[in-house]
């Protein structure tokens, strides 16, 4: 038996550190097709806020919205022109105004993204970056650097691009090949040089153009990249090996605890955390405990603590749950170390099975009916922990991963890792929700035809309306889950007990909680059944199923 204890937990401690937070993929959740930028078939911010009663009545704390910028969608918003205002796509700010007055009247709070690492190539900075000489200010604000070899023909280092290829790309200076510049994801993504006081000032700015607007809170992408060491020296691999720039996000692999740690010259260097330490004190000067949640792929538990630290980071997320096996063994080991690495900081933790980023975790789990009973069981779980738990839009209706066929994928990474080993990109998790119908677009806007990204013709039974007051359903599972977690789970102190190997088993708040992830069922423990994951039978708990017992 293991106990887990936050000593540091107060019954007054900031909204998020136990929030169930709803991820909105700005492009897919609802679309109204209004304003004159609309695209049908696009998502948009007026759509967003009429389905927000929606969530609330799901019974979550917070949303989440992916980046809503200007921005050429060259990576769907996470390539910002102009980090203050909204791509005419999605509305304007009124319209985002909007949304946060209506998300705070329904008693939501609202959490918007922040790209800090890199801009778009169509930002003013980059723009005039281009247009300047080498060594001049406006170049300053990037990494730009001199080629290497014969007429610096090759790049400056030998870093690859997580969405695959190098990481570097040469422009033209007086109509001849010259410098190149840095970019960590794709080439149309320029990475800042955050050694530039011009960009910390800038983007201070930035944060408080939006907390002036009311917004909560920030998730920060790529927390862990904005600074590189200083040298840019190339990343030492082993023999044989290649170089590679690739994120746990980007390969899919292992526990931290399974990892070899890498040379990585390009993430997670220390100066980064003076940056959080200085929006930490921007926030303070903002009442409502205003918040930030790191995407921080670290390489180990300690690494991920180190951006939570009572003067950095709010949180961080927790991506060992997302990455861990169908394991009860796995699950938990990430439980243990997670709360264990944690504990030194006073820091909360996150819990997160999907995002736009990975492959749903019901198809993860093995798709079909059994991908599902594994996915509501590990949610049930989740739910039952302390901390923050993160929600990807359309797991609550028990959507999987859908093959988006080749030639309709509009993924960067896709398009730049296709022939490779897993590059299948992102396109998948990101299919538009159904809302109502029997055929596509599902009640995702006001058109007839195929959104963005087709959905799938057999999800007729999983949209909304057709799962709404129908028990049993995965919709009015998650609602009840969120109900009784509201009601029942207050503290923080954990106890993990040693119930085999097949088994998760811990109690919090006098509540037991059992997922049974082997291949057979098992006896049930003593206590009244509050909640299961799936049906019960004969005093049993089935395989692929979990139960809370009071």
């Amino acid at each position: 038996m293991t106990a887990l204890n936050d000593p540091n937990h107060d019954l007054t401690a900031p909204w998020w550190r136990d929030a169930v937070v709803y991820q909105v993929y700005v492009r897919s959740f609802a679309a109204t097709g209004t304003g004159a930028g609309h695209v049908d078939g696009l998502g948009d911010l007026p759509g967003i806020t009429s389905k927000l009663p929606y969530l609330r009545d799901l019974g979550v704390d917070a949303v989440w919205l992916t980046p809503f910028y200007t921005s050429p969608q060259h990576d769907h918003g996470y390539d910002v022109a102009d980090y203050r205002d909204v791509e005419p796509r999605f509305g304007t700010l009124s319209d985002a105004d909007a949304l946060a007055s209506t998300a705070h009247d329904l008693g939501l709070k609202l959490i918007v993204d922040l790209v800090p690492n890199h801009t778009s190539e169509e930002h003013e900075w980059f723009r005039a970056a281009l247009a300047a000489a080498p060594g001049s200010p406006e170049r300053a604000r990037y990494l730009f650097r001199e080629g290497r070899g014969p007429d610096g023909a090759e790049p400056p280092n030998n870093w690859q691009s997580v969405f695959g290829g190098p990481a570097w790309t040469r422009v033209e200076d007086d109509g001849r090949p010259g410098q190149w510049y840095l970019h960590l994801f794709d080439d149309t993504q320029p990475d800042l040089d955050w050694r530039n006081p011009e960009v910390g000032d800038m983007f201070e700015s930035v944060l408080r153009f939006w907390l002036d607007r009311g917004v909560d809170g920030f998730r920060v992408d790529v927390a862990h990249g904005l600074h590189k060491e200083a040298s840019l020296r190339d990343q030492e691999v082993g023999d044989g090996a290649t170089p590679s720039s690739e994120s746990q996000e980007s390969a899919g692999g292992g526990s931290m605890v399974e990892r070899t740690l890498r040379d990585e010259p390009m993430w997670d260097q220390p100066e980064v955390h003076d940056v959080y330490r200085r929006w930490r004190r921007v926030l303070a000067d903002y009442p409502g405990d205003r918040m930030m949640v790191a995407e921080a792929w670290t390489q180990t538990s300690a690494s991920m603590a180190d951006f939570v630290r009572p003067d950095e980071m709010s949180q961080a997320f927790n991506f060992s749950w997302l990455l861990a096996p169908w394991s009860a063994g796995a699950f938990r080991d990430v439980v243990s170390g997670t709360l264990d690495a944690l504990a030194p900081v006073g820091a909360s933790p996150t819990w997160v099975l999907s995002n736009h980023d990975v492959v749903r975790h019901t198809t993860r789990y093995g798709g079909g009916p059994v991908g599902l009973a594994r996915a509501r069981a590990a949610t049930l779980a989740m739910l039952a922990l302390p901390g923050s738990s993160y929600l990807y839009q359309g797991e609550e209706l028990g959507l999987e991963q859908v093959d988006v066929p080749a030639e309709l994928r509009q993924d960067p990474a896709w398009l730049r890792l296709q022939g490779r080993p897993g590059g299948v990109g992102r396109d998948g998790c990101r299919v538009p929700m159904p809302w109502a119908g029997d055929h596509p677009p599902y009640g995702f806007g006001s058109g007839s035809g195929q959104p963005w990204l087709p959905q799938p013709l057999d999800w007729a039974s999983l949209t909304v309306a057709a799962q709404e007051g129908h028990d049993g359903s995965t919709l009015e599972f998650y609602r009840a889950v969120l109900a009784a977690r509201r009601d029942l789970l207050h503290g923080t102190s954990v106890q993990l007990l040693d119930a085999g190997e097949d088994l998760l088993a811990f109690t919090r708040d006098g509540l037991s909680v059992v997922l049974n992830a082997g291949p057979a069922s098992v006896e049930l423990p003593e206590g009244d059944v509050v909640i299961a994951s799936g049906p019960l039978t004969d005093g049993r708990l089935p395989a692929d199923t979990a139960v809370w017992l009071a």
